[in-house]
């Protein structure tokens, strides 16, 4: 498949890696998994893997049927670019550094704003962490707003295809980090995110959660405060629990508690407001 295909179709990008992807999680199961050479919580259960890979292909649905009316958004706001950026090779390191900031923020506040939480906790639900957790996402990114966050690339100039390209690519980059496998990438941890920087953002120990929200490059986490080193084991998972591996709860748990709690009677309007807005609460008695 050609760079121009690509472009004119950028939501067919994770498809087309996705035997590639495919090939690195039997090579972990092979490798790491069947030669007990990794710990339990990066066991492959077929349970877990089954709702991961359908939690990938309806976030892959989800994003073919969404994905036209979000280019045609863009394509009205690239009227109104504050400049004629004509695509090249400095351009394109540009956009996917400026992607990646964009990316930095969409995550932090998906785990800041509860409405993205509802989404963005699918990814989180895991207790376990392999390749086939990059899977885990949620159909419901494009309800939810994600695609709110690039509009400032379109605005600058950047080519509405040309960004759509960008995020995935970013997000395809980000499959190798989801992993017990790799320890680090060595040096290159200091400028770049690497499995260890991502465990701790998967875990739910006090000292992890809401840390280390890069997507590419773990200098924004650096920069803004948010950045944690791996130190004791991770504990995968989110403080409230799935305990299901039925994809469709996995998906609208947090999309019904949420709406029940702005829903519930005797309440005020800004307790009703906060239940969309506020961070995501822990259970009492639990840090968050």
């Amino acid at each position: 498949m050609n760079m121009e295909i690509l472009l004119q179709h950028p939501d067919w990008l994770l498809l087309a890696l996705a035997p590639v992807f495919l090939a690195a999680m039997v090579l972990e199961w092979r490798l790491g998994i069947k030669r007990a050479l990794l710990p339990a919580s990066a066991e492959y259960r077929w349970q877990e893997v089954a709702c991961n890979i359908t939690l990938g292909a309806l976030h892959q649905l989800s994003d073919l049927l969404f994905g036209l009316l979000i280019l045609k958004l863009y394509f009205a706001v690239f009227d109104w670019r504050l400049f004629d950026i004509q695509m090249n090779v400095g351009f394109f390191l540009l956009l996917m550094l400026a992607q990646d900031f964009c990316y930095y923020w969409f995550h932090r506040a998906s785990h800041r704003v509860r409405w993205f939480w509802a989404a963005h906790s699918v990814h989180h639900s895991s207790e376990n962490m392999n390749f086939s957790t990059a899977f885990r996402q949620s159909l419901m990114y494009p309800v939810a707003g994600m695609w709110i966050f690039w509009v400032p690339l379109v605005i600058v100039g950047f080519p509405p295809n040309w960004v759509v390209f960008s995020v995935l690519l970013n997000l395809a980059l980000q499959f190798v980090i989801h992993t017990q496998w790799i320890k680090n990438f060595g040096v290159f941890d200091l400028i770049f995110n690497s499995p260890s920087h991502h465990r701790v953002h998967h875990g739910r120990n006090p000292q992890y959660i809401d840390q280390n929200y890069a997507g590419v490059l773990i200098i924004w986490d650096k920069m803004f405060g948010t950045f944690v080193a791996e130190q004791e084991p991770v504990d995968y998972g989110i403080t409230k629990p799935v305990n299901s591996h039925n994809p469709l709860k996995v998906t609208f748990i947090e999309w019904r508690d949420m709406f029940a709690e702005a829903c519930a009677p005797g309440i005020g309007w800004k307790q009703r407001l906060d239940a969309f807005i506020a961070p995501p609460a822990a259970p009492k008695g639990e840090d968050k």
